[in-house]
């Protein structure tokens, strides 16, 4: 089962997926794909740390998200994945150039599709706002909507955060 959890910022979503995750009564790896840049997000990532459960394990992984699932899918029994979050990852990938960019998109979709355990994966929904000015900002728009696109396709599940509640769009 594959849930993708979409929202705007703030809007619960990452708590959201942490429940669904916890609801998978198997054990959790938290995929983190954040990189502390700075004191704030260094801060970030310390309390986000500090809320989840003890047991869970964690991979903090910036671009090589398919490789990651495919050596937790060939681990004896696959642990519910929560990867968190989509719209970092694309960012560090963009950054890293045209081919990792397609490369690394290229893997983290085949993955998913091949997934044997629960993945959560946790994404902005950028539908809903304004055009950027910049060409660097309409692209990686672009591409988080292509890429919740290809997400939602493969996904059992899709599910919205709106103000912290739940709007299943799929099934």
């Amino acid at each position: 089962m594959a849930i993708l959890v979409l929202g705007g910022i703030r809007s619960g979503k990452t708590a959201l997926a942490e429940r669904l995750a916890s609801d998978t009564n198997n054990p959790v790896v938290y995929l983190a794909t954040a990189t502390a840049g700075d004191d704030e997000m260094r801060a970030r990532i310390q309390r986000h740390q500090q809320l989840r459960p003890a047991d869970w394990g964690l991979e903090e992984e910036p671009l090589a998200l398919g490789q990651v699932l495919a050596v937790h899918a060939n681990a004896q029994s696959a642990p519910c994945l929560l990867v968190d979050c989509m719209s970092l990852w694309l960012s560090n990938v963009l950054h890293a150039g045209e081919a990792t960019f397609s490369r690394e998109r290229e893997a983290f979709l085949m993955q998913v599709d091949r997934y044997p355990g629960e993945l959560v994966i946790v994404s902005n929904e950028v539908g809903l706002g304004t055009i950027g000015m910049d060409p660097l900002t309409r692209r990686f728009a672009d591409e988080l909507g292509w890429l919740n696109q290809s997400l939602a396709k493969s996904c059992d599940k899709v599910v919205m955060s709106v103000a912290g509640l739940p709007m299943v769009l799929k099934p």
